[in-house]
């Protein structure tokens, strides 16, 4: 499976050029052979918001946004993962949806792990992994802060996931997060992470980039540097395997010595 990842700063507060941002790069991506885009962390209307504006701008998962997203995945043949905030009755949460290349949405994803005061002032915290699949693979979803725990990414591998995706906000001078952490779950999980950063700067955050995809061998098959780029890599599945024959670490745990 060819993906990409779309590291961008994009544009803070409105949501259309962003839309039409994204609709450029499916349609370069898709030129090159790629299944699946990857987009950021609340790519629709940027990270560094006020409450009332994030409020403002949220949708529910239906909405005209995801609707046409869904155009653009279809036009161009290819599955796309984006950032977005998700309107449901009166909360918000930082979510992250799965449009397949036909258009349709397989997974919605609301970020369980809040980064912060402003997050947590932001939003609603989501309470489910989900999993989906995706040309016959099983996708799992996670959001920035996320990654950073070690049992949402195992909870996911658990249940079959081969390939989890990570739209991202990560903030300087955290760029251990993707130069060690995420390629370690990679490794210890024996899945392959796609990690997709912002880049460029809102008000008084300053993103690393460093868009990261790495291998169940723990090794990073391509990473982006500081500035806008379209990150792409050829995931071989049977790269899990030959994992796997190494260290099979996910039948080799002894849960019963764990705590719940």
């Amino acid at each position: 499976m060819r993906v990409a990842i779309l590291q961008t700063a994009g544009v803070l507060g409105t949501v259309e050029p962003n839309l039409e941002r994204l609709a450029e790069k499916a349609a370069e991506a898709g030129e090159r052979g790629v299944r699946l885009l990857v987009c950021p962390e609340l790519y629709l209307t940027g990270y560094n918001l006020e409450p009332a504006m994030m409020t403002r701008l949220a949708e529910t998962a239906g909405g005209p946004a995801a609707k046409r997203v869904a155009e653009i995945a279809q036009q161009n043949g290819i599955a796309v993962v984006y950032g977005y905030a998700e309107r449901d009755g009166s909360a918000v949460y930082n979510a992250a949806q799965l449009i397949n290349s036909d258009g349709r949405m397989l997974a919605n994803y609301r970020k369980s792990h809040l980064y912060g005061d402003l997050e947590q002032r932001w939003f609603s915290p989501g309470n489910a992994l989900v999993c989906a699949e995706l040309d016959g693979v099983s996708v799992g979803i996670l959001i920035c802060y996320d990654i950073e725990f070690p049992e949402p990414a195992r909870s996911l591998a658990l249940d079959g996931a081969a390939l989890l995706l990570v739209p991202t906000a990560l903030t300087k001078p955290r760029d251990f997060v993707a130069h060690t952490l995420v390629p370690a779950r990679a490794w210890e999980d024996q899945l392959f992470v796609v990690y997709a950063d912002r880049c460029g700067s809102e008000g008084d955050l300053d993103y690393v980039g460093l868009s990261t995809i790495a291998g169940p061998d723990g090794k990073i098959l391509a990473q982006a540097g500081e500035s806008e780029s379209l990150l792409i890599a050829d995931l071989d599945f049977s790269a899990r395997e030959r994992a796997r024959r190494l260290f099979n670490y996910l039948e080799e745990r002894r849960p019963e010595l764990y705590r719940e």
